[in-house]
């Protein structure tokens, strides 16, 4: 791979996650202080990407694979996208909005998987030479919330035309990325829903193992789903300044874990990996019951600063050993099954659920948020335990290869 490719995969990452994590993040404060949603239809509006993820493998695996180069496909997405995103920063009621969000996301979530495919495409050794180029989308993240922190931005519908601005760019910019045409041509097998969905790893189920860490993914996913919905909401009701800036001490977190990861490997192994990355959500959530914006603020950043763990430990330690179990035919569908169990249908439930009980706890202006953080706690701590009890990591998949 050539420097300038480098440079411009680099760039690719870094707009892909800034576009994202402009809107996202602080989404749920425009929408419940300025708009009066319900906490339910917040949740609903955070789902939308749950919703796209569980739809846009189908586009990803039957048309972009098949018909058209990637940067190309890219291209259109984001600058139809961007567009998509000023009509929502427009709307004021749920239908409408959540209607626009919607194809918005659908434009958006598959070019997650693109954008990593186009750029293994370009490498020789994409274990060595992708990593750094994906760090990048963190620190694009990372400054997103900077921005619209910094400039107070979070209570208005600026962030979705800054994010919408942000994709009409990077649409532009996909087009001088490198020529990525399809692998397959138009008489090529057609992949059925099944291969597209990963459900060829169901056969995976039958050892039990396997079987808890899919159900214990997706339960995880119903109250890790109240943080991304509705952290910033309460940080600003709480009035902590500054509150999607000081946000990205997760991301930031989230670089130094990944970066110590082989180490707790070595000592740790899977099962230990993943209870930690567990128990991380129910700490972060009952910091956030018990803090405050006075003398136990501490307690507000140590939550955030978790994230690190929550993310790092559980998600990305799940994908290994998912890559791991897996016979070589089927690691593929496998990643592809546990992607549509967690951040498909685990998401969505999570962002329904978060919102009927955000809404179950209104206190005169704002909220309980005692008693709110206090379910999702209860949650994680619940799986937990259950995953404790019933997960056993074969000695094969202590320390995935490659992890040293």
């Amino acid at each position: 791979m050539t420097p300038s490719v480098r440079v411009k995969l680099s760039a690719m990452m870094f707009l892909q996650y800034f576009v994202w994590g402009a809107w996202y993040v602080t989404m749920g404060t425009w929408l419940g202080e300025t708009l009066h949603f319900s906490g339910e239809q917040i949740g609903l509006a955070a789902g939308t990407t749950a919703l796209a993820a569980m739809i846009s493998p189908f586009f990803v695996g039957m048309i972009a694979d098949r018909f058209m180069a990637t940067e190309r496909i890219l291209a259109a997405l984001h600058v139809l996208g961007g567009v998509v995103l000023f009509f929502a920063a427009a709307q004021t009621t749920f239908g409408g909005f959540y209607g626009v969000l919607l194809v918005y996301t659908l434009c958006y979530m598959p070019t997650l998987a693109l954008s990593n495919s186009l750029s293994f495409r370009q490498m020789a050794n994409p274990g060595v030479e992708f990593p750094p180029i994906r760090v990048l989308g963190t620190i694009g993240w990372i400054a997103a919330g900077l921005c619209i922190g910094t400039l107070g931005l979070e209570a208005t519908a600026s962030p979705l035309r800054i994010a919408g601005g942000a994709s009409i760019l990077l649409g532009l910019f996909c087009l001088v990325l490198p020529h990525t045409p399809p692998l397959e041509t138009t008489s090529a097998k057609r992949a059925s829903w099944g291969d597209i969905l990963g459900l060829d790893a169901l056969k995976l189920m039958r050892e039990r193992s396997f079987a808890m860490f899919i159900l214990g993914s997706f339960l995880i996913c119903i109250p890790l789903q109240f943080y991304y919905a509705f952290a910033n909401m309460f940080l600003n009701e709480i009035h902590v300044t500054n509150a999607a800036g000081k946000m990205t001490l997760g991301q930031m977190s989230e670089l130094f874990f990944m970066l110590v990861m082989p180490w707790c490997f070595r000592r740790l192994g899977v099962k230990w990996m993943l209870l930690v990355g567990m128990l991380a959500w129910a700490m972060r959530y009952a910091m956030f019951a018990y803090g405050n914006n006075a003398d136990l603020v501490w307690m507000l950043y140590a939550g955030i600063v978790l994230h690190g763990i929550c993310y790092d430990f559980f998600f990305v330690t799940g994908q290994i050993y998912v890559d791991t179990k897996a016979p070589g035919d089927l690691r593929a569908a496998a990643q592809g099954f546990i992607a549509f169990v967690t951040l498909g249908v685990g998401m969505f439930i999570g962002s329904w659920a978060s919102g009927r009980v955000v809404d179950a706890y209104v206190a005169g202006s704002g909220h309980d948020w005692h008693r709110i953080w206090l379910v999702p706690a209860a949650g994680a701590a619940f799986v937990l335990v259950l995953f404790a009890l019933f997960f056993r990591a074969s000695e094969a998949a202590q320390e995935p290869a490659g992890v040293s």
